[in-house]
C-alpha cells in the first residue's frame, strides 16, 4: 500500500510539473520568440534566423521618437503612481481601521477599477473630461491612470494590514504616543514594502496600459501607444522587437522586486 501511495504521489507530481512546464510554455514562448528575432538582422520575423547583431537596439536607443514617447510614459506612470499611493494607502488604512456604513458595498466597488474593461473605463474617462471641458493630454492620461490604479494599491497594502500584528500600536499608545506619532513611528514601517509593492505594481500597469490611454492622450504619444501605432502601419517591426524586449524585461524585474517586497512582509 506505501508503494502505491507513493508511486501514485509521484505520479502526481510529474503531472503537475509537465503541466506548470505547459502554462509557462504558453505564456512566455511569444516573448521568447520576440526577443530571439530582436537578436538577428532579419527584416521579418520569419525563420530561418540571420545573423546575431545588436543593432536592433541601437536603432531603439537612437530613435528619438521612442525617446520622447518613453519619457512621456514615465512621466504618466510616475504621476499615476503618486495619485495612486496618496488615496490608495489612507483607503486601505480607512477600510481596515473604522467602521462606518456602506462599508462591506464600498470594499466591493473599489475592485470596480479591477474588474472592468479597460475600454469601458477609457470611455468613462473620456465621457468625462468632455463633460468638464477638459482637454486630452498627458494630465488627463495621468489623472485616468492614477484614478483607475488607487484599488491595486488599496489592496495590496490592506492585504498587509490584516496581516499586520496590532500589540506595538496598541503598546505604543498605551504609553501615551500620539496616533499620529505612532503611525509613522510604528504602522508605517510595517507596511513600508507593501506600500512600495502596491506602487510597483501600479506603475508597471501605467507603463503598459493602452485602452485608457487611447481614449484620453491628445497629440502626444506615450510608449504602448508608439508600439501599437507602428505595428498598424507596418514600419519598423525588427525594431519593435528589440523595443518589447526590453519593456518586457523591465516589467519582469519590476514585478519580481514587488513580489519578493510582498514575501518579506509575509515571512
Amino acid at each position: 500500500m506505501r508503494r502505491r501511495a507513493f508511486s501514485s504521489q509521484a505520479a502526481s507530481y510529474r503531472l503537475l510539473a509537465v503541466y506548470g512546464a505547459f502554462l509557462f510554455a504558453f505564456l512566455y514562448l511569444p516573448l521568447v520568440v520576440i526577443a530571439v528575432f530582436s537578436f538577428v538582422d532579419n527584416d521579418v520575423s520569419a525563420l530561418p534566423l540571420g545573423s546575431f547583431t545588436f543593432e536592433r537596439y541601437t536603432e531603439v536607443v537612437q530613435n528619438p521618437a521612442v525617446i520622447q514617447a518613453l519619457q512621456n510614459s514615465i512621466v504618466v506612470a510616475v504621476g499615476a503612481v503618486i495619485i495612486a499611493t496618496s488615496f490608495g494607502v489612507p483607503g486601505a488604512l480607512l477600510v481596515d481601521r473604522y467602521s462606518f456604513p456602506g462599508k462591506h458595498i464600498f470594499q466591493k466597488f473599489v475592485l470596480l477599477p479591477l474588474i472592468l474593461p479597460g475600454v469601458i473605463t477609457g470611455v468613462a474617462f473620456q465621457t468625462f473630461f468632455q463633460m468638464t471641458g477638459i482637454h486630452r493630454s498627458l494630465l488627463t492620461v495621468t489623472l485616468a491612470h492614477g484614478t483607475a490604479l488607487v484599488s491595486t494599491v488599496l489592496t495590496t497594502v490592506y492585504a498587509r494590514l490584516l496581516r499586520l500584528d496590532r500589540s506595538p500600536e496598541q503598546a505604543s499608545l498605551d504609553l501615551g504616543v500620539s496616533p499620529t506619532k505612532t503611525f509613522f513611528l510604528v504602522t508605517l514601517p510595517a507596511i513600508r514594502t507593501s506600500i512600495i509593492a502596491g506602487a510597483l505594481l501600479a506603475f508597471t500597469l501605467s507603463f503598459d496600459e493602452i485602452p485608457v490611454t487611447t481614449f484620453t492622450i491628445g497629440a502626444e504619444s506615450t510608449l504602448p501607444m508608439y508600439i501599437w501605432s507602428a505595428l498598424r502601419s507596418g514600419n519598423q517591426l525588427p525594431e519593435l522587437n528589440a523595443l518589447a524586449t526590453l519593456i518586457a524585461a523591465a516589467g519582469a524585474v519590476l514585478v519580481v522586486i514587488a513580489a519578493l517586497l510582498t514575501r518579506e512582509e509575509s515571512d
